[in-house]
Parts: structure tokens; sequence; C-alpha cells
């Protein structure tokens, strides 16, 4: 009997060029983003110098259009290469979001400042970077979530699917097959899977054995194998992989039900794995100084524009139960250092007195305290803690310093004692307002889940970053994820 051919044996290059369809896939994808990033890119320049032109009185779209062209050119190919550096024309599921779009574009307003001072050129103000900055990350944004989403639609109404296979111990598999559920970009249907522990209860049908690797990529045509176990023993990965790619089957790695959820915060899938020491850095120097400037412009100019619904909050908690209207929780703050964390006060009078009779009612896991019917809660409470309408006046603690608006979520004293040592090195920092907790899952997840995304955000911290996580915030905290 012949031995099974390795489909990675080499081929002619025309024909490998012909037989993958792919290819022509990939150039139709890569085209069409690059006309979208240049209708952005102009978009952005036409839209900051009309508006720059209304604003002096002269508002003329040709003559808008007139000073836009000279600089579109150079504007685009900067960010083309930009983009290109962080696999902005990678394939869907490599494809990074709302966060590398930024960072791209900053650096290429950078570059083009840059550029234009060496030139000699002066300017009376800068507002055309910034401008364009601010109008070109609407806009590629907006461009390429249309494309996602069409395209998306477009593939599932002609039942593309990737069939794919998950490999790894019970529990993993079903974390992975859970958050693979909610992927959007993924379009991929879990066939079934392969554990090498004891069958879990997931709805998947289990395929065999390991050992039976060969027989089920055939029978099931496979497409993709999802090794969904961190600690999958390194011999049979190794064997596993060969036996995959000799079969053209990808391979693909889940480090951990975490590193999936991090791809709701807009991190990119598919990076190398971060390593937690459990050494998170802190901000300092001009990583402290950014930070804390947008802290100060974001909160003051939340506070102005929220007014309205602070005071009528307010009133409605007045109104609503005795007690004052402001809940100063005590909270560690970094180092540790306990603060008075502003609340709209959500539960009756005396509610702290009666935790310790709720305790055995807790559904939360680790050190953390939730009911979801929490009989302490008034009836305007219950609804601002649903939309975390009771966090408002924490813009005053980052106003002085105490919080800043993204960052590890301060915890009550209760759940504070209750913290094991490596859980407390996430307060080497100010606590936040928002966090990964709010953008990924929120009280679904496991508590030393919570922490680790704590230890990723330190690790990757950007000011897109926390953009990013703010713009998440907003869905997250309307559609209610996870909030109780």
């Amino acid at each position: 009997m012949l031995p099974e051919r390795d489909v990675r044996r080499k081929r002619p290059t025309l024909l490998l060029f012909l037989l993958r369809v792919e290819t022509l896939r990939r150039i139709v994808r890569v085209a069409t983003l690059l006309a979208l990033d240049f209708l952005g890119v102009a978009g952005a320049l036409f839209t900051a110098l009309s508006l720059k032109l209304a604003i002096e009185g002269k508002f003329d779209l040709g003559a808008a259009w007139q000073e836009t062209r000279p600089w579109l050119a150079f504007a685009y190919l900067v960010t083309v290469l930009m983009f290109a550096r962080v696999d902005l024309y990678a394939d869907r599921a490599q494809r990074p979001g709302m966060a590398k779009i930024a960072s791209a574009l900053f650096l290429a307003t950078v570059i083009a400042l840059v550029f234009a001072l060496a030139n000699g050129d002066h300017f009376s103000s800068y507002y055309i970077f910034y401008g364009s900055l601010f109008f070109g990350t609407v806009y590629i944004a907006a461009l390429r979530e249309i494309y996602l989403r069409i395209t998306g639609a477009l593939l599932e109404s002609a039942g593309y699917r990737r069939r794919a296979l998950l490999v790894g111990s019970g529990k993993h598999i079903e974390a992975v097959a859970h958050a693979l559920d909610d992927r959007a970009r993924s379009h991929v249907v879990l066939v079934g899977y392969i554990s090498l522990t004891p069958r879990p209860e997931n709805g998947l049908r289990s395929l065999g054995t390991l050992h039976q690797l060969t027989e089920i990529l055939a029978a099931e045509r496979i497409q993709e194998v999802i090794i969904a176990d961190p600690d999958f023993p390194q011999e049979r990965a190794v064997d596993l992989v060969d036996c995959c790619h000799q079969r053209g089957v990808t391979v693909h790695v889940a480090p951990s039900t975490m590193e999936i959820l991090i791809d709701r915060a807009d991190f990119v899938p598919g990076q190398t794995v971060p390593l937690f020491t459990l050494r998170p850095p802190v901000f300092e120097g001009i990583d402290y100084a950014v930070k804390r400037t947008f802290d100060l412009v974001l909160s003051t100019v939340a506070l102005i524009v929220f007014s309205p619904i602070l005071l009528a909050i307010a009133v409605a908690v007045k109104l609503s139960s005795r007690g004052p209207v402001i809940y100063p929780s005590v909270r560690p703050g970094m180092a540790s250092k306990p603060f008075r964390c502003f609340k709209f006060r959500t539960m009756r009078e005396h509610a702290d007195q009666v935790q310790d009779d709720l305790e055995s009612l807790n559904e939360q896991s680790g050190a953390l305290f939730k009911i979801r019917q929490d009989p302490r809660l008034t009836t305007v409470g219950r609804f601002l803690r649903r939309f975390s309408l009771d966090e408002l006046p924490q813009l005053v603690n980052v106003i002085r310093g105490e919080m800043s608006l993204v960052g590890p979520r301060p915890l009550p004293l209760r759940d504070f004692e209750r913290l094991e040592e490596w859980h407390k090195k996430r307060y080497r920092v100010l606590p936040g307002i928002t966090g990964l907790w709010q953008v990924s899952g929120r009280a679904e997840l496991d508590f030393d889940d919570l922490v680790r995304l704590d230890f990723l955000y330190l690790e990757r911290w950007s000011i897109f970053v926390d953009l990013s996580i703010l713009l998440k915030t907003i869905p997250a905290v309307l559609t209610r994820r996870g909030a109780f």
C-alpha cells in the first residue's frame, strides 16, 4: 500500500497559484481594504480642512479639496505602511480592530508632522494633524466595520464555514467552544472534539481519541484543529501538528479561556502568548504624564456633559429612599492605600450591617461578593446598577487623582481582605472606573481570570488601549452583559 501523499510536497509555482483559490480572495480582500483606507484618509483630510475653513468663515468645498490633494498621496502611503506593520490587511480572524487602527494612524500623523517640519512647512496651528487623526480614526474604523459586517453576511449566506475540531481537556474544550460561539469574525463550525480527559458535557460530539486523529480528519473533512488546553502534552502536540500539516489542516492554539475573551477587547488574536509574571509594571515618567492628562481632560469633559444626568440621578436617589445621595465606599487604591470611592447610593440604609447574613447567597467565585437579586437594593438602585450609572461620581475620584478612567477595578474592603497575595499585585497602579473586566464578560468570568485580565492590560497598555476599552464599555453597559 502506497503511503498517503503529503500535501506539503513541492509543486510548480504557477500550478500552486492556480490551485489555491485562497490567493484570489486575499488579493480581493487587500485591494478592498486599501480602497476603503484611501477613502478614509481622503475623507479625513477633506473634512478637517472643510471644518477649518468653515470656522474661519471661508467655507468652500472646492478650496478644501485643493488643499487636500497635495497631502493625500503622502498621508495615504504612510498610513498603508503603518497599517501593514500591524497586520491590518491580514485575514479577518487575525485582523485587529479599533485600538490598532488608532495607534497606527497616530504614528502616521507623527511621521507626517516630522516630515512637514523637516521640509520647512509652517503652520498657524496644528489642527490639520490632530483633526485628520480624529476623523481618520472614525472614518476608517467605520468603513472597516461596515466591510466586516457585509462580507461576514455574504460568507454566511454562501454557507462559508471552516470545519474545526477541538482537542484538549474537558473544561478547556467547553470554555473555548463557548467563546468561539460568540466570535463574529471566526465563521468556524465546531464539528466535535477529542478530549484527553473524561468527556465533557458541552453539547458537542465526541469524535474519538487522539490515536484516531488521522481517520477523524479525513472522515469529518476537518479544515482546522484548535488545541484548547494550555497543558497539552508537548510530545503529543508535535505529532498532532505534523499529522495536520501533512493533510493541509491548519492548527490553532487557544492558550486559555481568558486569552480568547481578550479578543473582545480588540487585542490581536493569534499573537504570541503573554506570560503572566505577576509583576505588573507601574505607570511612571512619560507614561504616567500621558495617562494622567488623558484622565483629567476626559473626566472634566464628561462631568460637564453628564451634569444634567448626574443631577437627575441625584434627585431620583434622594426621593426614592432615606439616606445620603452619595455613598463613599472605602476601598484600597494604589499601593493598597484606602480612599473614599464615590458612588450613587443604590442600597437601603444600614445595608452593610446585614451583609454577613447574605454570604451564603453569594453567586461569585473567589473574593467577589455578588447577588443577582440583592434584597438590599432600592428600586432606583437596581436600575442604576444594571447600567453602571451608580459609578458616574467616580469621575470626581479621577480628577482628585485617586482613580483612573481605565484600570483594575477597586474592590470593597470585604473582598480585598479575601485576596491572595498574587492578586494584590494589581494594586500597583491607580484603580479604574472601567477596565477589561467590563468589556470581557464582567460578572460572567472567574475571579482568577479577572485578575489576569488586569495583568494583561498593564502589560499591553497604551493610550489607544484605554480609548478602545472606554469605547467598548458603552455597548457592554447598554447590553448589560454579565452585570448584576
